[in-house]
């Protein structure tokens, strides 16, 4: 079977992060990802977080399978000449440089047009046009300035940032489908065009429920959180705990173990449909038959009370034996899993979802897979490069003898 997208080269100028995220999940369904990287130095993540000694970090090997790497110096002649090269070969220039890196290398889009007038352009930024547009981004700067962090944190406490990778990853994986889609039109328009994705934007489109909730503000208060109705609500969002943002009320609850295990609760939805069985099965069974309880609006003052009596009985079983018991009656419940239950999870393995890869010089390392599965289309998942280990294979492919190749790297452009 082939791959997705085999056949679709990527001119990779990304760092850290974001780009990375990008041109990985690309890699993984067969595009050609050539990561261009400093001669010496390398993308910064090979350093950073180091756990083995002069090793690549985790860092950069969880985020930068399946390339191929370049060293390549663009701020001599040499540079850019193979860098022009590189723009005439790929069909796509992913980066997530700081505003405006590129145009002053003398790469300007209009420039990247005549080179390669089928390129597409593709790039990270921070924010999109406004007055934010030349600040620098990080992850946690993208989850505070696009909503995230104010709608995160427990009731009247602090704002908080989530330890998943909204802003960076998140950014990343919106960038794709900007590539892919780009990549389709120009089947019938035989044209590049820029793609951009600012991480604010990515961040507040995975949001979205908590504009929703802001526009119904205006109408009445929340009555899911769990400020209604004995709290307030100010003119913004507020921050709920663990409430679920779907309309439904849930909560994390304590299990079994909780006292010396860090990760021994369940997160439980009360399910208008499924409440029947949750209250039967906790030995509540009168909540059926009071008003105070038998319906939806009926239980939202109690809400508190209600998880705390369903915590009185989670906190006599494990959070599994919970799932098996609730999982049958149709209650959304989901145990607390640590990353260490998660790295150790056999289902996981066996769908691809986490991978066991073999490197040449750490050794074996666990990493993410493709999260995104097609039938007829293997994503296989590889190790990450040594650095400039695929430079002389690549400059070859662009049309450069032996020679070439040598005087290059006596001029120190690669």
């Amino acid at each position: 079977m082939s791959k997705a997208l085999e056949g679709v080269k990527i001119l990779d100028m990304t760092h850290v992060q974001s780009g990375p995220t990008c041109t990985q999940l690309l890699a993984w369904f067969g595009a050609d990802v050539i990561k261009v990287e400093r001669p010496g130095v390398g993308d910064a993540t090979r350093g950073q977080l180091q756990d083995i000694p002069e090793v690549d970090s985790l860092y950069f090997t969880m985020l930068n399978g399946n390339k191929r790497s370049l060293t390549l110096n663009t701020k001599t002649d040499d540079g850019k000449a193979i860098f022009t090269k590189l723009i005439q070969y790929c069909d796509v220039m992913v980066e997530n440089f700081a505003p405006g890196a590129l145009d002053r290398m003398g790469f300007t889009w209009e420039r990247i047009q005549e080179i390669n007038p089928r390129m597409i352009y593709a790039s990270v930024k921070g924010f999109g046009p406004g007055p934010y547009e030349d600040c620098k981004v990080y992850e946690n700067v993208a989850q505070c300035t696009g909503g995230a962090a104010s709608t995160t944190g427990e009731i009247d406490s602090v704002p908080l940032v989530t330890g998943a990778q909204i802003g960076d990853s998140g950014t990343g994986l919106h960038l794709a489908l900007g590539i892919v889609t780009a990549l389709f039109h120009r089947t019938h328009s035989d044209k590049g065009q820029r793609v951009t994705c600012a991480m604010q934007d990515g961040v507040l489109n995975l949001c979205r429920v908590k504009l929703r909730d802001q526009q119904r503000l205006a109408h009445g208060p929340l009555t899911e959180y769990p400020q209604f109705p004995n709290g307030t609500f100010g003119d913004a969002t507020p921050r709920a705990g663990n409430s679920s943002g779907g309309g439904q009320p849930g909560w994390i609850v304590k299990c079994k173990g909780w006292e010396t295990d860090p990760d021994a609760y369940i997160y439980i939805i009360t399910q208008a449909a499924a409440f029947d069985g949750l209250a039967k099965a906790i030995g509540h069974e009168y909540w059926l038959e009071d008003p105070e309880w038998n319906t939806p609006k009926a239980r939202l003052p109690h809400l508190e009370k209600m998880f705390d009596e369903i915590e009185k009985w989670t906190m006599t079983k494990t959070k599994f034996e919970v799932m098996e018991i609730l999982n049958p009656l149709n209650v959304p419940c989901g145990p607390i899993l640590s990353m260490k239950e998660l790295a150790e999870e056999p289902s996981l393995r066996d769908t691809g979802t986490i991978v066991e890869v073999d490197h040449p010089v750490r050794g074996k390392y666990l990493t993410v897979g493709n999260p995104i599965k097609l039938s007829d289309s293997p994503a296989d998942v590889d190790r990450s490069p040594l650095l400039g280990e695929h430079t002389d294979e690549i400059l070859k492919e662009l049309g450069m003898s032996a020679a070439d190749i040598e005087t290059s790297k006596s001029a120190g452009a690669v």
